[in-house]
């Protein structure tokens, strides 16, 4: 099975910056994308950022100059980089690949999955 695991969440100043990192494991063999999400408390998820297998990217309104996504496609992982947060920044922040191809666990065929997500990492942006 493919898993997805954050790390770097945290307690930031407003106007600080922070950095998220996110590795996907399993028997893979490719990812079309990969993305960030947020869900602040009381409210429903959203798209922070996303970037293809070909270095494309895609930023929400709201975070656009100040974070940046990338991506390792040997590795299999995402980071995105957080600068001048602000206190609307404050969620959980989750991880998420999609269209993974990856070998079952008798390494006889290849599967595609739709999607795949992380747990979560928190951060939390103080005044």
């Amino acid at each position: 099975q493919v898993q997805l695991v954050e790390s770097g969440g945290g307690l930031v100043q407003a106007g600080g910056s922070l950095r998220l990192s996110c590795a996907a494991s399993g028997n893979i063999i490719s990812i079309n994308a990969m993305g960030w999400y947020r869900q602040a408390p009381g409210k429903q998820r959203e798209l922070v950022a996303t970037i293809t297998s070909g270095a494309m990217t895609n930023y929400a309104d709201s975070v656009k100059g100040r974070f940046t996504i990338s991506r390792d496609n040997g590795k299999n992982t995402v980071s995105l980089e957080m600068n001048s947060l602000k206190l609307e920044d404050t969620a959980v922040y989750y991880c998420e690949a999609d269209q993974i191809r990856t070998f079952d666990r008798r390494g006889l065929r290849v599967v595609t999955l739709a999607d795949a997500w992380g747990q979560g990492t928190l951060v939390t942006v103080s005044s």
